[in-house]
């Protein structure tokens, strides 16, 4: 077992506890640097390790068609080194010490993180302000063209040759209008990431990687004061960032349903069906949550009962809900048995919806969805990892991260009056039918299906 396994080990054994959502309260501390970029502290002494996270209020929803993929571009580019620190230096340090480190990019946001050991957290705050700060006069042509070529080979193979791996992008391209900034994948599209320049680059480093776009968050064990020195010192030289608008809620409806297909390297073919739905952090979001869980969490579940269980015609059956900043995505995924057509699995989901939009949902059924959202409350708060995403997300998402504390109370009072309401608002409105099929095979889609015909 080497350092970082041994670390991670540590972390999610030493660090974790076992305590009702209700009970529990995260505290913290927020303060903000003159240059406007918020700092949250939150200490935990159950082990000598420290998270630090800094998530830039920047995804891929900020980018403009024909120049997209930007923001997870610069997720690698983050990586390659500055003007003070090495090409290959800034993964090399934090591994010598035995860290944690990764980042990742969504539609809203992007994140860098690192967990340390504790007397290694000046380090790690050493390198996110270095990177921050240092970035762009160590950036070269031949970084942006090596990097541009990862992320390609990247889209190739998780998405462009990953069995369903396009889906979501298609689904996405589907729902939202060619302007909307949920239409392109948060990878990007090929050409676009071909016609990146280095001017493009830069301009979109200037503006979104800025301390005022960003949240800087150290949980763990610590000394309050001296991190605090710590923060002031590498991050409170660096100057303000320009002001930009950010996208704003913007309300989409279809007017048809779209039933497409796609001819996929597949074995087994799989139907998709989504609506447009509520945005993140809002009480219908809740509701669909817990509506999507009576649909598909676990074997008693009305998706898994009827479809995989009882008929026996289908492999799985999935719902969730995909609440984003501006809009969201309601969706049911069902991956159809061999031999079995993606029209018996549409009738057979209609048919589930059918009887829920007649007869609502029992109580049990609520209180066992609420159970399993409480404990994915608490698991997600279980590491000071997981403790510094969540303080983050709510800051960027909400503007107050004390909404750790009050997320279950979005939850609270959920009635089957409440989830048949929603119920019938999404699930009545017009939606994407989309059937993945093995080459060859279109006589498995849904019916009415039309060839895919791109973005």
């Amino acid at each position: 077992m080497d350092k970082i396994n041994r670390l991670l080990f540590f972390v999610i054994f030493c660090c974790t506890f076992s305590v009702s959502a209700e009970k529990m309260e995260i505290a913290f501390e927020q303060y903000t640097l003159k240059n406007g970029m918020t700092v949250i502290l939150h200490e935990d002494r159950s082990a000598p390790v420290a998270a630090v996270m800094v998530m830039y209020h920047v995804g891929s929803k900020n980018e403009k068609p024909k120049r997209t993929g930007f923001a997870h571009l610069f997720e690698h580019m983050m990586f390659q080194g500055s003007a003070n620190v090495g090409d290959d230096e800034h993964f090399k340090m934090l591994q010598e010490v035995g860290a944690n480190i990764n980042g990742t990019t969504n539609e809203d946001r992007t994140n860098y993180f690192e967990v340390v050991p504790s007397n290694y957290l000046e380090l790690a705050l050493y390198l996110e302000s270095d990177r921050m700060g240092f970035l762009l006069p160590a950036m070269t042509q031949t970084k942006l063209d090596n990097q541009r070529d990862v992320v390609k080979n990247e889209r190739r193979q998780s998405y462009d040759n990953q069995p369903y791996g396009t889906s979501s992008e298609k689904i996405s391209a589907a729902m939202f209008p060619a302007e909307h900034p949920y239409h392109w994948p948060v990878i990007g599209y090929m050409e676009d990431l071909s016609a990146a320049a280095m001017d493009d680059v830069q301009d979109f480093f200037k503006t979104y990687y800025a301390p005022n776009n960003a949240c800087l968050v150290i949980a763990g064990d610590f000394e309050k004061k001296q991190t605090k020195d710590w923060v002031e010192k590498y991050f409170g030289e660096f100057s303000r960032g320009k002001d930009f608008d950010r996208p704003r809620l913007k309300p989409v409806s279809l007017s048809e349903d779209k039933r497409m297909v796609f001819e996929d390297k597949v074995k087994l073919p799989r139907l998709y069906l989504s609506w447009v739905s509520a945005p993140m952090n809002t009480r219908e979001d809740a509701v669909l949550d817990v509506l999507t869980d009576i649909l598909s969490a676990g074997k008693t579940s009305r998706l898994y009962k009827s479809l995989v269980y009882e008929k026996q015609i289908a492999q799985s059956a999935f719902a969730f809900q995909g609440g984003m900043e501006i809009a969201g995505q309601l969706e049911l995924q069902v991956t159809a048995k061999p031999e079995k057509t993606l029209a018996e699995m549409e009738t057979a989901v209609n048919e589930v919806l059918d009887e829920l939009l007649n007869n609502g949902v029992t109580q049990k059924e609520i209180d066992n969805a609420l159970t399993q959202k409480e404990a994915q409350l608490v698991n997600g708060l279980s590491t000071v990892l997981g403790k510094a995403n969540q303080l983050a997300s709510y800051y960027t998402y909400t503007g107050d991260p004390g909404n750790i504390n009050k997320e279950l109370e979005r939850f609270k009072g959920i009635t089957a009056g409440e989830i048949l309401a929603v119920a019938k608002k999404y699930l009545t409105a017009k939606k994407i039918v989309l059937s993945i099929v093995p080459e060859g095979k279109t006589n498995l889609a849904a019916t009415n299906s039309l060839q895919w015909k791109g973005n």
